[in-house]
């Protein structure tokens, strides 16, 4: 098939433009800000991952905290009952008083070893919530930079989208002074 020169420059313009439009979707499919934010993206999940865990962590420690200090308060309230029977001189029998005397020692041997346990545990227990926290602060930074690079994918998403629109206006326009034969070989 033979056209005339303008025809034939019409259809090389509108090879030109396809070969643009395919350009344009590959770099609208292979964006680095979009590399960028899915790797942000990755790191807030995984961040978002370990304060679950952290979380976790804290409230098992704040179960052992309630039931040592229940445990605690328990063996006071016995030591307290016990002394009280010595105090009061209700205990008359020498075996009672030295049994009840040997028991107030077992209690009070219990109760620091209980406190130092709950001393243990508050003392990871602050090391968690420190932990918590800085997995928090991780995660308000990483939501900012998540942000930042959602709006600069989306920026050159939009200039890429505006020259797509741009591009195939002018297909259009080129295609429709193109001969319908022609056109239709090259499609």
């Amino acid at each position: 098939m033979k056209a005339d020169l303008a025809q034939q420059r019409s259809l090389l313009e509108l090879a030109e433009i396809d070969g643009e439009l395919t350009r344009l979707g590959h770099r609208a499919t292979h964006l680095p800000e979009q590399l960028r934010y899915d790797e942000v993206q990755a790191q807030q999940r995984a961040a978002v991952d370990r304060l679950s865990v952290v979380a976790l962590a804290l409230e098992d420690l704040d179960a052992q905290v309630a039931k040592l200090e229940s445990e605690v308060d328990a063996v006071r309230k016995r030591e307290d009952r016990d002394r009280g029977l010595m105090d009061s001189g209700s205990v008359g029998d020498s075996k009672q008083l030295e049994e009840l005397q040997h028991e107030l020692g077992t209690l009070e041997r219990r109760q620091a070893s209980l406190e130092d346990t709950l001393l243990e545990v508050m003392e990871r227990r602050e090391q968690v919530a420190a932990d918590q926290a800085r997995e928090q602060a991780a995660i308000d930074t990483l939501e900012h930079d998540l942000n930042a690079a959602r709006q600069a994918r989306d920026a050159v998403l939009a200039d890429v989208e505006q020259a797509r629109t741009e591009r195939n206006a002018r297909r259009a326009e080129v295609a429709a002074g193109l001969e319908s034969d022609l056109l239709a070989v090259y499609e």
